[in-house]
């Protein structure tokens, strides 16, 4: 198995998250009967179906990575994300791995780990205070500026275009939302974008694109900020005939994040344009296996990995793996310096859920 770059020593980090590296506590047993460390993984949702998929990658990896599991799911609620986090420190958890959707309100609860010397790895989110082993996730601000120079090009810079925001409590919905817009200013002042704040619920996405297409019939492009607009836009559009290939006038280039095989299958077929792959993969593998890291008592540092991503330091006492998140297009071109894959592509993960 493809390994991160290890190191003897970290560089100076928080105390939490030296206390995470030192992989001692646990509040209970080290390990299960069959001798395999005992590990939580909270599920953030399953209504989705990105985080369905990474639901289903969890077991297989953390059989790779040697783990016994328990897991819970919070269905985006903070309060069940700290009821489950306790239920896990009375099984003797020696690791926990969280995704919250408001990453704001976790703090307490990493809090709390990190006094009781159970290392936690974040996945897709990062907290805005507290300190995690590592955070798993693919730079965000980099969907929103692929999204951007997509549509920016197959635009010619000219036109208007709707953002489908996701809950701008989060980290991953600030960090799209602000790139696109900064991207946009700065390379297609000629663009006009509608902001719409739909809290990853694809019922309010569906009715903002009605309102916006309503107001503004002329509306050329839409971003989706993940797949839970996918249905909905595509219904939207189909009603007003606008579902059309993309070389007729009354196309509507549609550019979402995620990469599940129906955005794959909807490419393909020329009813969207373009998606960015969120390696839900590579969340379940990385994720795992940094959390038996620490147990085993590695550290890391900023730089280059071996499996294609780069460690930043977010803040002292944090560091984020950033792995790859590549733009997939019909044609595979290159967008503004973005370049991009196939939907047929076969390093998609989309294209290998059944494998």
């Amino acid at each position: 198995m493809r390994r991160a770059l290890l190191l003897g020593t970290a560089v100076a980090l928080s105390a939490g998250l030296a206390t995470a590296c030192g992989g001692g506590g646990g509040g209970g047993t080290a390990a299960s009967g069959g001798g395999k460390p005992v590990v939580g993984v909270d599920y953030p949702r399953s209504d989705t179906d990105f985080w369905n998929s990474f639901i289903k990658y969890v077991p297989q990896f953390g059989a790779e990575s040697g783990l016994e599991l328990k897991t819970s799911n919070s269905q985006n609620d903070i309060a069940k994300l700290t009821a489950n986090v306790q239920s896990f420190v009375s099984q003797g958890v020696k690791g926990v791995v969280l995704a919250p959707q408001d990453t704001a309100a976790v703090a307490p609860t990493l809090q709390q780990l990190n006094a009781k010397k159970i290392p936690v790895v974040m996945v897709d989110t990062r907290p805005e205070q507290g300190d995690a082993y590592m955070v798993v996730r693919a730079d965000n601000r980099a969907y929103g500026e692929k999204a951007c120079k997509f549509l920016g090009e197959k635009l010619s810079g000219k036109g208007k275009v709707v953002m489908l925001q996701g809950d701008l409590a989060s980290i991953n919905g600030r960090d799209r939302t602000e790139a696109f817009n900064d991207c946009m200013k700065a390379r297609y002042p000629g663009i006009t974008v509608f902001g719409e704040a739909a809290n990853w619920d694809g019922a309010i996405a569906s009715q903002k694109l009605q309102t916006q297409l309503t107001a503004h019939p002329d509306i050329k492009g839409v971003y989706m900020q993940s797949s839970f607009a996918l249905s909905g836009t595509l219904q939207v559009l189909q009603q007003r005939g606008l579902l059309v290939p993309p070389g007729d006038p009354k196309h509507v280039f549609v550019v979402s994040n995620d990469g599940i095989p129906q955005e794959l299958k909807e490419i393909a077929a020329g009813n969207i344009d373009a998606t960015v792959s969120q390696p839900a993969d590579q969340y379940a593998k990385y994720a795992l296996w940094y959390t038996k890291a620490a147990i085993d008592g590695r550290t890391f540092k900023p730089g280059a990995t071996d499996h294609g991503s780069t460690i930043i330091q977010v803040r002292p006492g944090l560091l984020e793996d950033q792995l790859s998140a590549p733009l997939v297009t019909a044609d595979g071109a290159a967008y503004a310096d973005v370049p991009s894959v196939k939907p047929d592509d076969s390093s998609l993960w989309g294209n290998n859920l059944g494998s």
